[in-house]
Order: C-alpha cells, then sequence, then structure tokens
C-alpha cells in the first residue's frame, strides 16, 4: 500500500450509481479509479475520458480486486442484485475483504431501502413467491459483511427505488419504450423514490466527511408518490398521454417477469421506509419526482441512450 492513499475506487462504474458516483466525485477534484471488466468497452472509455483511472478487475478475482484496492483511502461498493442465487453476497464479501486486506480506511456501500427488515423465518412464501426474501438477504447478507469488518470508517445507503426507472428503454413500461406502464404495483400506493444523481451527492459527502457519516445507515428518497402520480408528472412534462397499466393478474398474463411480479406485489403490500428527511436531517439536498422530471425533460434526455 502506498503512504499516503489519495483515490476513491469505485465499483458498479458503468452502472447507474457507480458511473453517477464517479461523474460527482470527479467534478469534485477527488481523483478515481474505477473496476471495470473490461477496459475497452465503450462505457469504460467514456470514464477514461473524463478523468477516471481504469481498472481492471472481477467480483470473482479476490487478486484483482486487492490491486486495485491498494492504495485507495476509500471504495464506493455496489454489485448487481441477484434474487435467485448468492452472486450478489459473495461478491460483497470479497470486495469487503480485498478493501480491508488493502487497509482501506473507508468504504461506503450502496444497498436498497429496507435491506433487513423482512422477516425471513416467519416469510409467507406461498403468499409472495420466494423472491422478496431472497432479494432481502442478499442485500442485508452484504451490509453485514460491511458492518462487521472494521473499518475504520463505514457508512451504508439504502435508496429507495430509481426515479431513473421511468427513463425509457425500461421494465417499467410495456416493451420497454412504450407509453403505457406496465408494472404490478397498487396505483394508489405511496412509494418512495429517489434520483440516482442523489445517491451519489450522498456517497461523495459521506467521502467527504467519514468521521461524521461513520456508522451511518440512510434510508434514502427524494420523494414519495403513486404510480398515478407518476403518470400524471410524466404526462404532463413529456406533453404526452402515459397510460396506466391494467390490473396486476392483467399484467401478469401479458407477460411480466415472475420474480418482477413477486417483487412489485410485495412492495405494494410492504413499502420501503425511505423518507426524504432522513436525508435533511443530514443536510443532504434531495430531488423531488417533479423537480426530476422537468429537468430530464428540459434536456431532452428521457430517452436512455
Amino acid at each position: 500500500m502506498t503512504s499516503s492513499p489519495s483515490f476513491v475506487l469505485v465499483t458498479g462504474a458503468t452502472g447507474q450509481q457507480g458511473g453517477a458516483v464517479v461523474r460527482t466525485l470527479l467534478a469534485s477534484g477527488v481523483a478515481v479509479h474505477t473496476l471495470v471488466r473490461d477496459t475497452g468497452s465503450e462505457r469504460a472509455a467514456a470514464l477514461g475520458g473524463l478523468g477516471a483511472t481504469l481498472v481492471r478487475g472481477d467480483f470473482d478475482d479476490t487478486a484483482s480486486l486487492k490491486a486495485a484496492a491498494d492504495g485507495a483511502r476509500a471504495v464506493f461498493s455496489v454489485q448487481p442484485p441477484d434474487v435467485t442465487g448468492d452472486s450478489e453476497v459473495r461478491h460483497g464479501r470479497n470486495l469487503v475483504e480485498a478493501a480491508r486486506a488493502a487497509e482501506v480506511e473507508q468504504f461506503v456501500h450502496t444497498s436498497v431501502s429496507g435491506a433487513g427488515t423482512v422477516d425471513t423465518e416467519n416469510f409467507d412464501e406461498e403468499r409472495w413467491g420466494p423472491a422478496p426474501r431472497h432479494y432481502n438477504w442478499s442485500k442485508a447478507g452484504v451490509e453485514n459483511h460491511v458492518r462487521t469488518a472494521g473499518f475504520p470508517h463505514w457508512t451504508i445507503l439504502r435508496p429507495a427505488a430509481f426515479m431513473e426507472n421511468f427513463v425509457r428503454p425500461s421494465f417499467y413500461f410495456a416493451d420497454m419504450t412504450s407509453d403505457r406502464l406496465f408494472v404490478a404495483v397498487d396505483l394508489d400506493v405511496r412509494l418512495p423514490y429517489v434520483a440516482v444523481g442523489d445517491v451519489a451527492t450522498a456517497a461523495a459527502a459521506a467521502f467527504a466527511e467519514p468521521r461524521r457519516f461513520h456508522g451511518v445507515e440512510l434510508e434514502l428518497a427524494g420523494d414519495i408518490l403513486t404510480f398515478r402520480d407518476a403518470a400524471r408528472t410524466l404526462s404532463r412534462v413529456l406533453a404526452t398521454d402515459i397510460q396506466l397499466p391494467g390490473s396486476p393478474d392483467q399484467v401478469r398474463a401479458e407477460g411480466l417477469d415472475p420474480l418482477v411480479f413477486q417483487l412489485q406485489r410485495y412492495t405494494s403490500a410492504h413499502p420501503a421506509p425511505a423518507r426524504p428527511e432522513f436525508a435533511a436531517d443530514l443536510g443532504l439536498p434531495t430531488t423531488t419526482f417533479e423537480d426530476w422530471a422537468e429537468t430530464l425533460a428540459d434536456a431532452g434526455n428521457f430517452v436512455r441512450r
């Protein structure tokens, strides 16, 4: 390890959260190394063009993780979800252990709102299916590795569902790109949402003040709204009639992925606990859904590229 660690290692850098963290840190003058599987990919090259240092690595290759973490002052951790297997927990554990071996001082992990709140012992799998319990178990498992690893400073972010899920192509819409929402969520249940940029802002704040954010487990949201609210706002800012879906059974019959169906039905009955005021209590700004939608519409960015 170098004598004066100076950079932040960001995992998941070619994804939504990691990419937003990279851009936010670079904009504030923080040196960033990004862990990527393919340094020659278009997305990786774009990060390099912004000023990030690209480091090849893989969550299943512990030696590559240790090499990437050597010299880092901090790590941003995010793993792809796994609702059927153990890869998320394994990957999270591998990264935690590599960072500890490299004597990294700070570890900021992003999980999901409500992680650890499912009663796995008494979970009604016959009613909800296996996906909600397994999803929660995976998220909570990685969190536990972070808490108990012995980092001098650690923070867990638990973001609500992303507002960016409303940017097409998206599984929120029929055929990914149509004007009709395609979800099995109850349309009048109020659910928390967060802009991905707000996750990056929170992570950057933690990296800037490790002591203040040590041990913080932040349920992160920028707004709470129903799908009817979302459709109404999107229809207005896009000047397009965003149609509501049929009943959950109709959506399932039309081919909604069974695991997504299970998670969405469970979410309707058990809304995530993230709230905007929790971030406000820490002095962190968040974005309302209306402001988020208007900003993207004004920039012409409501189609994912």
